[in-house]
């Protein structure tokens, strides 16, 4: 009998080892902006992934795969983008890409991607034009800034009335450049009059000559394409130099260090935004209580990216397996996938689709425009 009785202890830890073994990983790559110019967002998308991996794989989702992150930093450049692409394909095996954080980056590493047919899944490329178009297996969670700017300057015009704008942005950087892009057509299309342009460059710190120069010609407004760093800057000049009236920011402004750098002069920046934070859908509710459970308080940034894993996980279950052509295949068949974003699907072109929104910066917080 007692024979018997480790031999049948012996099976069923067999059994056992064997269902726990039956467990398949499937590795996620992540290429951030944790240095250079963009860490503020890639700190922020870190926070993002981390809770979906975690949220997902303790739900169950998956049944018997469980997701892994693989988190590098692509230093805000094209060339540290490569490598760590080059590394997240061929080293760690990755089933799919998240990032890189930045336009100017992707531009670089996602024909790489393209090249070794490994899924990408843009979660803050918000150029308008090239990114999808770089081939079958880059797609975009984040909206660009064609589908955000347009409507938001066109809800702030409705509620201010102004007639009249400067404009200021970034000519170094892809992101900054489509940016303006977006906001000069959509001035026009408002038919509001430019007083003038002005540009400057990532590594800039010092934008009085340009702010004195617009702000000499008396707008109404102050139109804005940068990212957080130079953002952040250009507010805190502008309100030094005495100007008192609306600033209106791009995607590069969505990030809580604006608060922190600029401090009061924040106050009254309006921001296109593709996250409604005030939504009272239940997937965003879930999402806030989680954060707030794990010590964070998300911003855009961090929600694209949880977004992000989110999109994967259900293109892996839609599709039954875990491998690259698997994931690509399931992205084609994500259609009004509950989000914090908000009922999320792909376009025909692979970019995302979901309701937009425009917020402000009031007291100290950003909150949605009523």
């Amino acid at each position: 009998m007692r024979f018997l009785g480790r031999s049948f202890l012996a099976v069923a830890l067999a059994a056992l080892a064997g269902t726990a073994s039956a467990k398949q990983t499937v590795k996620i790559g992540a290429a951030l902006s944790m240095t250079g110019p963009a860490a503020a967002y890639g700190a922020n998308q870190k926070n993002g992934i981390l809770a979906a991996v975690e949220e997902i794989n303790k739900s169950g989702l998956l049944k018997d795969i469980v997701l892994e992150a693989v988190i590098e930093d692509d230093a805000s450049t094209k060339e540290q983008g490569i490598a760590v692409f080059q590394k997240l394909i061929n080293r760690d095996r990755v089933a799919a890409i998240i990032g890189p954080t930045l336009s100017n980056t992707a531009f670089a590493t996602d024909p790489i991607a393209q090249g070794a047919k490994v899924p990408v899944v843009a979660v803050s490329n918000t150029a308008p034009k090239g990114i999808t178009d770089i081939g079958d297996y880059i797609w975009r969670v984040s909206l660009t800034e064609g589908q955000v700017i347009p409507g938001a300057l066109k809800s702030l015009e409705a509620k201010l009335g102004f007639k009249k704008a400067a404009v200021l942005y970034g000519n170094d950087d892809a992101f900054t450049k489509a940016g303006y892009d977006v906001m000069k057509q959509a001035l026009a299309d408002l038919k509001i009059q430019v007083t003038g342009e002005q540009t400057f460059a990532k590594p800039d710190r010092d934008y009085s000559s340009q702010l004195t120069t617009l702000l000499a010609q008396k707008p109404d407004v102050l139109v804005v394409s940068a990212l957080i760093e130079n953002a952040s800057g250009i507010v805190e000049q502008a309100r030094r130099l005495g100007w008192k009236g609306p600033i209106f920011g791009g995607n590069g402004f969505n990030n809580p260090a604006l608060m922190k750098n600029a401090g009061p002069a924040a106050e009254g920046v309006y921001v296109g935004t593709a996250w409604n934070r005030a939504s009272t859908d239940e997937a965003n509710v879930k999402y806030l209580a989680l954060m707030k459970a794990r010590g964070i308080d998300p911003d855009q940034f961090a929600t694209q990216a949880y977004v992000g894993v989110q999109v994967i996980a259900e293109a892996i279950k839609l599709s039954g397996k875990g491998g690259r052509d698997d994931v690509k295949a399931g992205f084609a068949k994500v259609k009004g996938l509950p989000t914090p974003l908000g009922k999320f699907s792909f376009l025909p072109n692979r970019d995302g689709d979901h309701p937009p929104a425009i917020q402000v910066v009031k007291d100290g917080k950003f909150q949605i425009m009523q």
